[in-house]
């Protein structure tokens, strides 16, 4: 079997257990949060080095985002003060990079992208820093799991074509 097949088959095999898992649980998990993660372990090269990139980017986006928002809602203000804001985090954020472990910026930018459309449009109190958290580690844990589903169907897809995928995109 060729590996774009086996991708496919092993993918989507395991999209139906994620969609289950984070519809049919009451986890809390977001399904659009895991599908990012799971895009961004094969976006940083698949293989088990994209797990611990993936992870501490997510988390470093993730955070960043937070406090964003958390200074949003406490700073108050109009758009150009609130674009001020995002535009200085994204600073840190991108600026984080010369930090080997953090070095991943599309990760991260996922990370952070993810949880403030998670804050922003469930409508989590920004203000409320435990309840910013409490989100955010929602969306994180999905992004993280997501990670893992990526990793796994990797290894699925290596069964099925009978040999390592990283080897025959070698």
């Amino acid at each position: 079997m060729n590996l774009i097949t086996a991708l496919a088959i092993s993918i989507g095999a395991l999209a139906s257990v994620a969609t289950y898992l984070c519809l049919g649980t009451g986890l809390g998990l977001q399904v659009w949060a895991l599908f990012i993660g799971w895009g961004a372990f094969y976006h940083t090269g698949g293989g088990t080095a994209s797990i611990g990139k993936c992870a501490v980017n997510h988390a470093w986006g993730a955070v960043v985002a937070t406090i964003a928002l958390f200074v949003v809602a406490t700073v108050g203000g109009s758009v150009a003060v609130t674009s001020i804001i995002v535009g200085v985090s994204v600073v840190a954020l991108v600026l984080g990079a010369h930090i080997p472990a953090l070095a991943t910026i599309p990760a991260a930018v996922y990370g952070y992208a993810a949880t403030a459309a998670f804050a922003l449009l469930s409508g989590v109190a920004i203000g409320d820093l435990a309840a910013s958290v409490q989100a955010t580690a929602l969306v994180l844990i999905s992004l993280i799991l997501g990670t893992l589903f990526g990793f796994v169907s990797e290894k699925a897809a290596g069964l099925l074509v009978g040999k390592a995928p990283e080897a025959e995109a070698a």
